[in-house]
């Protein structure tokens, strides 16, 4: 925690004094690093992107994998079931830089897959790097296919763990496959998804560094729709060079999300108390 003093200084390396040395003796900042987040002219873009894209994320997020969980765990075959989990959970483990390459395959102008189809099918070739509007989908499909893998395990391991014989009494009582989903398995997954949503409103006001700078390749026309917190940090601190800046958005972040998870966590609690975190 003794990190967090940069954000409260004006950092300068002084030689012969080392890293601590130079962060002691640095000028005393104040809340002026924090500043440079709200002063910026992007300022309302960015917190607007970085929230929304969030809320999108988390309630489709959770939606989608739910679904695909409840789904794979009624296929009979086994190994179709174990096939589908890990095609599925394989994405979670590439990295952004492979996955913007995996993009720019479908949307490159020139060679890209889609391009050449509306080509092909006599429309006109989309620069799709260089118009905004279709972004926001773009990101959305890009992050609910590299994360919904892993989620889903989560939820598959749930929905193993709840008791056959709740199934097989709904069953003597002639439940239908959908009533035995909506009586017994949503309210069995209930406290894990709350948990999870809780910790995934902590995160609302973080971003997916990778998923916004990478994929879009830094294309300057997008800053509009793909600039979040963390990309403007990252562009400030290499054209800055003052960590300062980078270490009072993270303080910022992790403070607001803290006050969202209580919140979030308070209102669950007021729901259903066996639901909460604490």
């Amino acid at each position: 925690m003794f990190g967090i003093i940069i954000a409260f200084k004006h950092y300068r390396p002084i030689p012969g004094n080392g890293f601590i040395g130079s962060l002691l003796k640095s000028k005393f900042a104040g809340i002026d690093n924090f500043k440079f987040l709200f002063m910026t002219p992007d300022a309302w873009i960015m917190f607007r992107n970085t929230i929304l894209y969030n809320v999108v994320f988390i309630l489709l997020g959770t939606f989608v994998t739910v679904a695909l969980a409840l789904m794979i765990s009624q296929l009979r075959s086994k190994m179709m079931r174990k096939w589908t989990q890990t095609s599925m959970f394989l994405p979670h483990f590439l990295s952004w830089v492979v996955v913007s390459y995996f993009v720019f395959a479908f949307l490159s102008s020139e060679n890209g897959l889609i391009s050449n189809m509306l080509e092909h099918s006599g429309g006109d070739s989309i620069q799709w790097y260089m118009t905004p509007k279709y972004w926001p989908y773009i990101l959305v499909i890009v992050y609910l296919w590299k994360s919904i893998g892993y989620g889903m395990v989560v939820y598959l391991a749930s929905i193993a763990g709840i008791d056959e014989s709740l199934y097989e009494a709904a069953i003597i009582d002639g439940a239908t496959k959908w009533q035995q989903v909506k009586y017994i398995t949503l309210p069995m997954l209930q406290p894990i998804i709350l948990i999870l949503f809780i910790l995934s409103v902590g995160r609302i006001f973080s971003s997916d560094f990778g998923l916004f700078y990478q994929v879009p390749r830094n294309s300057g026309p997008l800053v509009d729709v793909t600039q979040t917190i963390d990309v403007y940090v990252y562009k400030a601190l290499t054209g800055l060079n003052n960590i300062g800046f980078a270490s009072a958005a993270g303080v910022l972040q992790s403070v607001l999300g803290l006050i969202f998870i209580l919140a979030a966590n308070w209102i669950v609690k007021r729901m259903n108390s066996e639901n909460s975190l604490f």
